[in-house]
């Protein structure tokens, strides 16, 4: 069964302190790619140079999020949000990297987006400035992607169908869905299903067991070699970012990826 795994350098590899040091660490791991949050304050042309020395593809990367878990559905920062995008790219360009995850935001405190009339005017900030990011990333070659995210207290976006949803009235080509199965378990569970009726929407996967983050062979709610197998049988022909922490040194827990690393 051949699957494509990225390791994901802002949570493995953390025993290489400099970041420059993990793309060599994962490719010397047996990875064909890596995926990272945005890597803050390292020059672009080391960036560059670290990730071309060790030959790997760098498939995914955070936005920038100004300081404050992203700011795509927040009100009255919409030029805020297009630097931060234009920093974003930047950055995507200078590792070659495709996708870009772009934070939405989160909701003041004590505030809800079950909280009507103040969820419908996020809703509508966070379509118009992702139909503008869709199509000034599509002038790079870079897809946006949007997340659920389920660990950020007040997060806009938390639920898989309400992501569709967002996609739906974006309407987009260049907009898909980044497919967390952390966040969903938590959330929504019933992943098989899941996987199924949203695989027209997803441009990206990422992994890890619930509830502890931790790698997919250990304990948890999340039969992996069975979801593994069910992502092979519907085609996915994606990336799957490893986006866990690790028992320890990270190659010390990499045994359950050998099967899947079929060429």
């Amino acid at each position: 069964m051949a699957l494509k795994f990225a390791a994901n350098l802002s949570f493995t590899f953390l025993e290489h302190k400099n970041f420059l040091d993990r793309y060599q660490a994962a490719k010397n791991a047996g990875f064909k790619a890596v995926e990272s949050g945005f890597p803050l304050d390292i020059p672009f042309e080391e960036l560059s140079n670290a990730r071309e020395n060790a030959q790997i593809e760098h498939v995914l990367m955070n936005s920038f999020d100004g300081g404050s878990q992203g700011l795509a559905a927040v009100p009255g920062r919409e030029e805020e949000f297009k630097q931060c995008l234009e920093l974003s790219i930047k950055y995507a360009e200078a590792v070659r990297c495709t996708r870009l995850h772009v934070l939405a935001g989160v909701f003041p405190k004590g505030v809800t987006n079950t909280d009507n009339k103040l969820a419908v005017l996020w809703e509508e900030i966070y379509v118009k400035n992702m139909k503008y990011a869709a199509q000034r990333l599509e002038e790079c070659g870079i897809t946006l992607l949007l997340e659920p995210i389920s660990t950020i207290p007040g997060y806009f976006l938390s639920l898989t169908q309400q992501a569709i949803n967002l996609i739906k009235k974006v309407d987009h080509k260049n907009m898909k869905l980044l497919l967390d199965l952390f966040h969903h378990q938590r959330t929504s569970g019933n992943l098989t299903e899941t996987l199924t009726d949203c695989m027209p929407y997803i441009g990206h996967i990422q992994v890890s067991q619930v509830p502890n983050r931790n790698e997919p062979s250990l304990d948890g709610e999340i039969n992996y070699p069975f979801i593994f197998h069910q992502l092979a049988k519907l085609g996915y022909k994606g990336w799957i970012g490893c986006e866990y922490h690790p028992r320890g040194r990270t190659e010390d827990g990499l045994g359950w990826l050998v099967p899947y690393l079929v060429d």
